[in-house]
């Protein structure tokens, strides 16, 4: 049976009578530039980002970002297509360095702060940054490694830069002297982002004709399965996925004056640079920044600040914040939109949200080639738990065997996927490009599957199946079951070494409940799993590893077990 699921009228979105459009147009707009300029102007009155209660408005964004591209442009003489990278968490000075950065015809590399010299060396070098926007608390980092890269211009900054005076001041000397968060650094050729937006200033900006084939990012992936590879997003693949997007998203259709989003995921991140940044800059929402969501108390009192109709999260956010003991504090009654990707959606997070909230989380899915959104389920209410949902307007989905052929409706197989959203390649790396390119579609590297509905399921990582007896084990399954579980935090899941079964299932699990035994999980797995699914392993810890934006990684956990092998 054919299981290809296009994009096609969805009637169960109550805000198009005829159902959701078939296809987007990816070149609405010639570049993102044109988008940057069109949104900023168009809202400049109103408040594109807040972080520590301060505010910047589209204008005011618009003005920054301007300064920004014409001192990188007219004083550091970069051109068309060099890279420049950024390294610092959620901050007001992040959205004025992208759009700065995109505005003087550059490409930005997005960086995590919390990258070792070691892995900062590699993306730096292996993208040709030759500029980079730090905060100041990483500047220690990059001195062990700027002379082994192509970084010749280094701007500065510090955490309280753009909160104005006096709050500037008093939140910069207490990361400084009192919370001591800044290790001495020696970096001479370094100016501060402030004296780069003065001198910026004083320049007009030059208008550089940007193509939609034009790179706009090299976008790493996370290098949970390997060397970490920079995907090439082209101008015209975030258009596709913003416009694609919005019409999924219906954000102006709200029925509010302005859509306020809670952002917690950091804009390096490909989810949330689409969403809060791209989208929300189409729409002109206010986006509220969470600096370090890690600090759940924080959190909590942020959120407390804002009637906020939207929120872009992942799994291991939304399963914090409604174990937290002040989460009822919050007011959930203007929240219209919740939205989860990243990693796989648990149910018993999905379902205590709801009860939460009264609003029913839509997962979706897509990986930083993809721009990153391939499927959302509706943000109407009517999201299948469990699933992925639907392709969204203008992409393709399939199922493949191992053998080349599509699988049977119902049956598991790799996702491929189509549209104007899928990256041209990975950063001078013909031969991963080639991997997993088959013609116009991406192989994924997922193991999925379509309902007659056209719905998707992620089944798991290809790399992280179990092979139990000749039985097929997704870690995922495990995880989702095991986290219903009474007194269960956290879960991940691994297969190890079995002389007996080729592999068996092992469980790292923090404990909610101190009191929480190994047999108790056991006989709670006898109710839920078939015999060859059942931990034969399960080890407790205090925290589970996690990657920068909180999603458990297995791979480090597979690394720990193996190293116990060599051992013996």
């Amino acid at each position: 049976m054919e299981n290809t699921s296009t994009a096609k009228p969805y009637p169960w979105l109550k805000q198009y009578p005829q159902g959701m459009p078939a296809e987007i147009n990816p070149d609405a707009y010639p570049s993102l530039v044109e988008l940057i300029d069109e949104g900023c102007q168009r809202f400049a009155d109103k408040g594109a980002y807040a972080n520590m209660d301060k505010v910047l408005t589209f204008g005011e964004i618009d003005t920054l970002s301007g300064h920004f591209a014409s001192y990188l442009q007219n004083v550091l003489k970069l051109q068309k297509g060099d890279r420049v990278a950024i390294q610092m968490p959620n901050l007001l000075q992040y959205p004025v360095a992208i759009f700065g950065i995109l505005r003087a015809g550059l490409v930005v590399v997005n960086t995590n702060p919390l990258y070792t010299p070691r892995e900062m060396q590699h993306q730096f070098k292996d993208s040709g940054a030759k500029a980079i926007v730090i905060l100041a608390n990483f500047a220690s980092n990059l001195e062990k490694i700027i002379d082994q890269t192509d970084i010749k211009h280094v701007i500065l900054t510090n955490v309280g830069d753009l909160l104005g005076f006096p709050k500037k001041l008093i939140v910069n000397a207490v990361v400084k002297y009192v919370k001591k968060l800044i290790p001495a650094y020696h970096l001479p050729q370094a100016v501060s982002l402030s004296d780069a937006l003065s001198k910026g200033s004083r320049q007009p900006l030059q208008k550089v004709q940007v193509a939609g084939s034009d790179m706009a990012f090299v976008q790493y992936t996370g290098g949970t399965t390997g060397v970490s590879k920079g995907a090439v997003l082209t101008h015209r693949n975030i258009v596709a996925n913003t416009e694609a997007g919005s019409k999924w998203m219906q954000i102006d259709l709200m029925g509010v004056e302005q859509c306020v989003i809670i952002a917690p995921l950091p804009l390096y991140h490909i989810y949330a640079l689409t969403v809060n940044a791209m989208l929300a800059l189409k729409s002109g929402c206010l986006n509220v920044l969470i600096t370090n969501p890690r600090d759940m108390n924080a959190f909590v009192d942020e959120l407390k600040k804002y009637k906020f109709n939207m929120f872009v999260s992942l799994n291991t956010l939304y399963n914090g914040l409604v174990n937290n003991s002040r989460i009822t504090e919050v007011d959930f009654t203007n929240l219209k939109i919740a939205s989860a990707g990243g990693m796989a959606l648990q149910s018993s997070v999905a379902e205590r949200w709801k009860k939460l909230t009264g609003i029913t989380i839509s997962e979706g899915y897509g990986l930083s080639e993809t721009s990153p959104i391939l499927t959302s389920n509706p943000c109407d209410g009517t999201a299948r738990l469990g699933t992925i949902g639907l392709p969204l307007p203008s992409t393709e989905l399939k199922i493949m065997q191992e053998d080349g052929t599509e699988a049977p409706m119902g049956m598991p197989g790799e996702i491929w996927a189509k549209g104007p959203q899928v990256f041209p390649g990975y950063y001078n790396r013909p031969d991963e490009t080639a991997k997993v390119m088959e013609g116009e579609y991406f192989k994924t590297g997922d193991i999925g599957v379509m309902d007659e509905d056209g719905f998707f399921r992620i089944v798991d990582r290809k790399k992280d199946m179990i092979l139990v007896s000749g039985f097929n084990v997704y870690p995922n399954e495990i995880e989702d079951v095991i986290a219903r579980c009474p007194g269960v935090l956290e879960v991940a899941c691994i297969g190890v070494p079995d002389d007996k079964s080729s592999e068996a299932v092992k469980i790292f699990v923090v404990k909610k409940d101190p009191n929480l035994t190994a047999d108790d999980i056991l006989n709670y797995s006898k109710e839920q799993l078939t015999n060859y699914k059942r931990p034969r392993h399960i080890e407790f810890r205090t925290e589970l590893p996690k990657s920068n934006v909180g999603k458990i990684l297995r791979r480090p956990l597979r690394d720990e077990e193996l190293a116990k092998l060599n051992k013996k």
